[in-house]
């Protein structure tokens, strides 16, 4: 089976959704999703999408805070045209009918995260990316240009080198002509053939042990553009939320979100004293790598297996106005935020690195654009500053339309196209070879890849990824695919990408944070 359209979606939060519903008035769209439409990193998000909105609030001091927080790996070209294109994307938003939460007098009720030196955040209490993914799938759904395939998963992106020709990695004449897909039902595998092809497939945190994503975060646009030879960049820059809830034996954990520090809630020892002092000025409000180094700190010098934080100060009904869904969480674990502490532990959280791409979401690939998690723009340098993702992804979504919308025309199918070379005869003999190396891949980038690294811990998890690299190529060369087996392999080429840009990082820089070279961290003070 073929299928053909104008605009070939992979990938259904945010900005997949968004860039489809642009292009959707100007030709047919196809858009691809792993799981359900809903199962989504946007529908995690729960504290806010930041913009300017309103005075004393400016431009300047967005830029400037995302600058500081990116740790002098930001693109200030790219930093000051995100900040400044931000609210006319987020009035765009309100339009279609994504209900933010407002004040008493009507105004858009705006809170202060991490790294912020303004309220600026737009929420709705404290599922704002719910909120948001809820009014993107039901215009979707309803737009009679748009087909939607649930449940399907993007093996490669198409090249040419599925036509047997030999290209260079970076090149520019590499081109993109759709995607090999996956329908788990019977592997059957078909071919769609696009235009141009957009993936938005989110993020990498499953590789971690503990993880605030949801199970299909499994970086698999990363990797198929990694194979088809395209740029990736900035993978050494993954970042841990310093706050998800902790409660063992849960996956994915269960996400504290950040506003509830910008509302006054302040980090504690399980003997109940602050410490975020101690690392920063801004205490609890520290960006994300400072307070995540400084929670695993703490953790490893007292022994704890977390740390607390404290809302018990704070008005108990705006509380849980404020943060129903975090309030019935707890209270359903026998916490009541408003009398007991919360407590919490790092998790892997955001991809700051991916696909390269320039201001109008377009990879090195010619035809394949890259926006939303999975790619790298230059906004958020060595770490993201909090709520900036979504902001970042209506407007990467809305250049990328406006430049496909142009060009698409411009681009034939691609004909020739094979179909896939099934090679694998026989599904693999015991499920346990993918779940142990699946397990094992998430224990290496944990152990050696978190928080805090080593040069030592990094050469000891890229030797035994090699291991699990070698079984998995074998295993995948002779099986009838599965899902879990293509995650596992998109894990693995992810994790080496990890590593080997971290071992070449030879300095402390924001997210990255390195024993060997502790001395020159920036933007901490550590």
């Amino acid at each position: 089976m073929n299928i053909k359209t104008d605009f070939l979606v992979i990938g259904s939060g945010i900005a997949g959704l968004t860039y489809a519903l642009k292009v959707a008035g100007s030709g047919k769209v196809c858009i691809v999703a792993k799981s359900t439409l809903d199962e989504t990193n946007t529908k995690c998000a729960q504290g806010g999408i930041a913009a300017v909105m309103r005075q004393p609030d400016n431009f300047e001091k967005h830029v400037e805070d995302t600058m500081d927080c990116g740790a002098g790996f930001c693109d200030e070209k790219i930093v000051r045209m995100v900040v400044r294109e931000a609210p006319e994307r987020i009035k765009e938003l309100i339009e279609w009918g994504v209900e933010f939460d407002r004040n008493k007098n009507g105004e858009l009720d705006l809170t202060k995260e991490g790294g912020h030196s303004e309220k600026r955040v737009l929420h709705h209490k404290d599922n704002t990316g719910e909120e948001i993914q809820r009014v993107l799938m039901e215009k979707a759904r309803n737009h009679p240009n748009i087909e939607i395939i649930e449940n399907h998963f993007a093996i490669d992106i198409i090249t040419q080198h599925h036509l047997g020709e030999k290209v260079k990695r970076s090149h520019k004449d590499i081109e993109c002509y759709g995607a090999y897909v996956l329908n788990p039902e019977g592997s059957k595998i078909f071919t769609i053939l696009a235009r141009t092809t957009l993936l938005a497939t989110g993020g990498i945190g499953n590789l971690y042990h503990t993880t605030t994503n949801p199970p299909i975060a499994t970086g698999d646009g990363i990797a198929m553009v990694y194979r088809a030879k395209g740029t990736i960049e900035n993978m050494e820059f993954v970042q841990f939320h310093p706050t998800s809830l902790y409660n063992p034996g849960e996956r994915p954990s269960f996400l504290i979100t950040e506003a509830l520090r910008g509302f006054g809630a302040v980090l504690r020892t399980m003997d109940g004293k602050e410490f975020m002092e101690n690392y920063d000025k801004r205490g609890s409000l520290a960006p994300r790598d400072i307070t995540a180094r400084a929670i695993d700190q703490e953790m490893k010098t007292r022994g704890d297996d977390h740390v607390f934080i404290d809302a018990t100060h704070l008005d108990g009904d705006k509380l849980k106005k404020k943060f129903p869904n975090i309030y019935k969480k707890c209270i359903n674990l026998g916490i009541d935020i408003t009398k007991d502490m919360i407590p919490v532990i790092p998790a892997a959280h955001y991809i700051c690195g991916g696909i390269k791409v320039n201001e109008n979401g377009r990879t090195s690939i010619n035809r394949l654009y890259a926006i939303g998690e999975n790619s790298s723009t230059g906004l958020h340098g060595a770490n993201r500053m909090a709520s900036n993702s979504l902001m970042e992804a209506v407007v990467f979504a809305h250049r990328s339309a406006a430049e496909t919308k142009n060009l698409f025309k411009s681009y034939n199918f691609n004909d020739k196209i094979p179909q896939w070379n099934i090679k694998g005869t026989d599904y693999p003999e015991e499920m346990v070879l993918i779940t142990q190396n699946y397990k094992e891949v998430q224990q290496i980038m944990s152990n050696y890849v978190g928080i805090v690294r080593s040069n030592l811990r990094l050469k000891r998890a890229l030797e035994r990824l090699k291991i699990i690299y070698r079984e998995t190529e074998e295993l995948y060369k002779k099986s009838i695919l599965t899902v879990n087996l293509c995650e596992l392999r998109n894990m693995i080429n992810v994790g080496y990408l990890i590593i080997k840009m971290a071992q070449k990082l030879r300095e402390s820089r924001g997210l990255h944070y390195t024993l060997d070279y502790p001395e020159k961290n920036y933007g901490s003070e550590f």
